[in-house]
């Protein structure tokens, strides 16, 4: 009974209160995740660049040849950063 709570000395209001409360904190702190997780420069691998695009790796490697998206590579490894993806991005209009 160490993590209990007793609820009886709390009126309607003040239930309501703390549980909007709580609420509002949560979500707050879920945004802010996101959002960092939005612009962090994370590395992606080929096949988790394709899969995020779903697109073939042939389109990815074009893609990459004509400039179209920015790649980094160590050895024979290449990574695509999450961010500069999504910056790549294009609004077609109808």
């Amino acid at each position: 009974m160490e993590n209990s709570i007793l609820l009886q000395s709390l009126t309607v209001e003040q239930l309501q209160q703390l549980v909007s409360t709580s609420v509002r904190t949560g979500i707050q702190e879920l945004q802010k995740e996101l959002q960092s997780k939005d612009n962090s420069e994370e590395l992606m691998t080929r096949e988790e660049t394709c899969l995020f695009l779903k697109i073939d790796s042939s389109t990815l490697w074009a893609w990459t040849n004509k400039g179209k998206v920015k790649a980094y590579g160590i050895g024979a490894r290449r990574y695509y950063k999450r961010s500069e993806l999504l910056q790549c991005l294009t609004l077609l209009k109808k």
